[in-house]
């Protein structure tokens, strides 16, 4: 009777291990890089957070955050499998989607605010003032050099100024030292390089109000919003074009794969939010809103769970 006890309590117990290896193990060998943008901008500090969280809540080695152009070059590295997550543009994310539909979303996470920064003490007050002028219109294949090739185009103003392509950093110090009049940013609020001691009080944005309508017809994803002055601590607010922005990985990833990185997403909002305010925006409820570009079986089959 008691080898027998003994012999239960030995297949019981080998089942609960079976069980707990079942849960635990998970996604212990997965191996993830995060396409990120650059070093200054919102995506790469959000992807350092969310790194971090997806560590320790799929308990897995920590994800590579990968410094990179932007959101082209981002996406691209999705395509190409030398990221396995992205944060994209939906600009970017939209144009990509209809020729290649090899990716999915995740989620749509924050709004990018579309910045054109001048001097402080520029004579430039209009969009249209930026004719004849030099312009730093981003990294190569950055999406920020996506959207100011495309508002520059739409109101004629391609042909009269002066472009180089240029990242954040090395942009905000030709303008300082007089080697551009002006540069292009699209990033969320507050882009942390616009606020070091060296910049505040020397640069101003300029309000789009007046362009606006030419801008958004270019893609159904944009809108348009305003930037508050005490943002930048800047006299006035302005009005300027949103783009969203998603995470998007491959078609291929695993379901459960997709649907772990949205739960460790939403669940790590709160140290989101204090790695940059632009993650308050986060929510499960616009998170679906990924259209053009569908949202992957996984990440649906979770926002699907939170509806029950």
């Amino acid at each position: 009777m008691t080898g027998s006890r003994r012999t239960c309590g030995l297949a019981m117990a080998a089942v609960l291990l079976l069980v707990l290896t079942a849960c635990t193990a998970g996604f212990g060998e997965l191996k993830l890089r995060i396409a990120a943008g650059n070093s200054g901008g919102v995506y790469y500090k959000l992807a350092q957070t969310l790194a971090g969280a997806w560590q320790t809540g799929l308990d897995i080695d920590r994800p590579q955050v990968l410094q990179t152009q932007g959101s082209p070059d981002n996406v691209d590295k999705v395509l190409t499998r030398q990221a396995d997550v992205a944060f994209v543009a939906a600009d970017v994310a939209a144009d990509r989607y209809q020729a290649r539909r090899d990716f999915a979303a995740l989620a749509r996470i924050h709004d990018d605010y579309l910045h054109i920064v001048v001097r402080a003490d520029s004579d430039i007050r209009s969009v249209s003032q930026l004719s004849g002028h030099r312009i730093a219109i981003g990294s190569p294949q950055s999406g920020v050099e996506y959207i100011a090739e495309w508002l520059l185009l739409a109101l004629g103003l391609r042909d009269s100024v002066g472009t180089t392509t240029r990242g954040l950093d090395d942009s905000v110090v030709a303008l300082r030292n007089h080697e551009v009049d002006a540069f292009f940013w699209s990033g969320g609020l507050p882009t942390p390089k616009l606020l070091e001691p060296e910049n505040r009080g020397r640069l101003r944005l300029l309000d789009l109000a007046d362009v606006l309508p030419k801008v958004q017809a270019l893609s159904p994803v944009y809108s348009t919003a305003t930037i508050p002055a005490s943002t930048y601590d800047q006299l006035l607010p302005v009005t300027t074009l949103v783009v969203p922005n998603f995470l998007v990985v491959p078609k291929s990833m695993p379901d459960d794969v997709a649907e772990a990185l949205v739960r460790g997403l939403f669940d790590a909002r709160p140290r989101l939010a204090l790695a940059n305010p632009a993650a308050l925006s986060i929510d499960v409820h616009p998170g679906i809103e990924t259209q053009p570009v569908p949202l992957h079986p996984g990440a649906l089959r979770y926002y699907r769970a939170q509806k029950t």
